[in-house]
């Protein structure tokens, strides 16, 4: 328990950086209400093939039911997002800096660390050109850019006017609320951090040598990682392979690695059931089934199977190939 207690600070800060953007609005929602939301929302970010596509609409979906509009919840979600990702960048380039000063010229370092580099110098451009385009548009934009290599999807068409209106809240956001946006970057900067505790308490844990600043460098790159298989649903196998290779690099012994490695799929498999109880809790189901429709996670990892083997105890589903949404519609929310 005592090891979930960093994960615990990171999601209360950066539920609270979100909380920030939403500004006077926010002021109306506990802060419970938006913790609740956000840990809903990641879990369906973590665990299907859809990533932000389905869990960032969804957290703008169940604010609606706290009175939020539509545009100002979107606004608050991209923003948020936008903040995370940059104050993510800072902190994995501090990681790397790190990481040369403490292995030097290690022979594991001499390919990993230009690698990493250069992996996160694109991160980093990626990352100010959404910024650049949502400043010109990023709705409009991407309307524009369908249309001209032919494609009119009837669905945004139709919507032409709502995201115009949300490109300008978008704008307005960057330009009269910069204080906002700052703090909301600074606070998920912090959450980060949270994470570097996490890594120092299990490698404390294990009965490791845990130094401040080695476990800082392991956590950013161990968050470098995570993001780079984002498409991997879970980021099944790929992180936990490349936790593994990272506690070896800064000379922890693979028994180490490997039980790091499994201590934090085990708290993210907590995060992941935590935030299907807070789906089903701010009754969000409905909005669930039609963010991520007809999404199939087959959960045959060994990692996630124990976790999902109980839940399913007695409906005669096989719990080696199952659907995820149908698995949640099942429990307790709605019939299959």
């Amino acid at each position: 328990l005592v090891m979930l207690v960093p994960s615990v600070v990171m999601y209360v800060v950066e539920a609270y950086a979100w909380k920030v953007t939403l500004g006077p609005l926010g002021k109306d929602i506990p802060f419970w209400r938006v913790l609740v939301i956000r840990t809903a929302g990641e879990a369906v970010n973590m665990t299907t093939p859809a990533g932000y596509v389905g869990g960032e609409p969804l957290k703008a979906h169940l604010l609606r039911k706290h009175h939020v509009p539509m545009e100002e919840a979107f606004t608050s979600v991209v923003i948020a997002k936008t903040t995370m990702t940059i104050a993510e960048v800072l902190f994995i380039l501090l990681g790397i800096a790190l990481g040369v000063w403490l292995l030097g010229g290690n022979e594991s370092s001499g390919q990993t660390i230009p690698a990493a580099l250069l992996s996160v110098g694109l991160l980093a451009i990626v990352t100010a050109g959404f910024v650049f385009v949502q400043r010109q548009g990023l709705f409009t934009w991407l309307l524009e850019g369908l249309r001209k290599v032919g494609l009119k999807i009837a669905y945004l068409e139709a919507r032409e006017e709502q995201l115009r209106s949300l490109d300008r809240a978008i704008w307005g956001f960057y330009r009269h609320k910069r204080p906002a946006f700052c703090a909301s970057t600074g606070l998920s900067f912090l959450g980060w951090i949270a994470e570097a505790l996490e890594v120092y308490v299990i490698i404390w844990f294990l009965g490791g040598p845990a130094m401040a600043l080695s476990a800082l460098s392991i956590a950013a790159l161990s968050v470098f990682i995570k993001s780079s298989t984002f498409f991997i649903p879970g980021s099944l196998g790929t992180q936990d392979g490349g936790n593994l290779l990272l506690l070896e690099a800064f000379g922890y012994s693979s028994v180490t690695g490997i039980t790091f490695a499994l201590l934090r799929r085990f708290r993210e498999l907590v995060w992941i059931g935590l935030g299907l109880l807070c789906l089903a809790l701010v009754g969000g189901q409905q909005q669930f089934r039609k963010v991520v429709p007809a999404t199939q996670v087959l959960v045959s990892d060994p990692f996630l199977l124990p976790r999902v083997a109980p839940a399913v105890q007695g409906t005669g589903l096989d719990p080696n190939r199952i659907v995820l949404p149908a698995m949640v519609r099942k429990n307790g929310i709605e019939q299959e």
